[in-house]
C-alpha cells in the first residue's frame, strides 16, 4: 500500500511539472478585421501579439471555419483568438466575437476609427 501511494504521489508531481509545456502552443490573441473579407479561409486583420499591433492572415482551423460566426465576419469586427503564431499567419483554433470597448488599449484605437471609417465610407454603398 505505501508503494502505490509514494508512486501515485510522485507521478502526480510530474504531470503538474510536465503540464505546463503541453499547452504552451496556444496563446491568447485580440484582433480587429481590417478588410472586407473575401476569402473566409485568409482574412486580414489587425492582431495584438506580444504587445505590438501587427497586421497578419487569420487561418481557421476546420472546426473555426464551419462555425456560423466565421462564416459571418465583416470588416471592423473584434475577436478573441486563442490559436498559435505561424510563418504565414495566426492558426486560428478558437473564436470570439468581442465589444470593441473590451479589447485592449493597442486596439481600440483601431477599432473605433474603422467603424468610423466602416460607417462613412462602407454603410453608404450597401443602399
Amino acid at each position: 500500500m505505501s508503494r502505490f501511494y509514494w508512486l501515485s504521489l510522485m507521478l502526480m508531481i510530474m504531470m503538474n511539472a510536465v503540464a505546463p509545456v503541453w499547452g504552451d502552443d496556444e496563446q491568447v490573441f485580440f484582433a480587429v478585421v481590417s478588410a472586407v473579407p473575401k476569402d473566409k479561409m485568409r482574412i486580414s486583420a489587425k492582431v495584438l501579439f506580444d504587445g505590438a499591433v501587427s497586421d497578419l492572415k487569420l487561418i481557421p482551423a476546420d472546426a473555426v471555419a464551419g462555425n456560423p460566426v466565421w462564416r459571418t465576419l465583416e470588416v471592423c469586427h473584434a475577436l478573441k483568438l486563442e490559436g498559435a503564431k505561424m510563418a504565414d499567419g495566426l492558426k486560428v483554433l478558437s473564436a470570439r466575437v468581442l465589444d470593441a470597448s473590451m479589447l485592449p488599449m493597442a486596439l481600440q484605437g483601431y477599432a473605433g476609427d474603422c467603424l468610423i471609417k466602416k460607417a462613412v465610407e462602407i454603410a453608404p454603398l450597401a443602399d
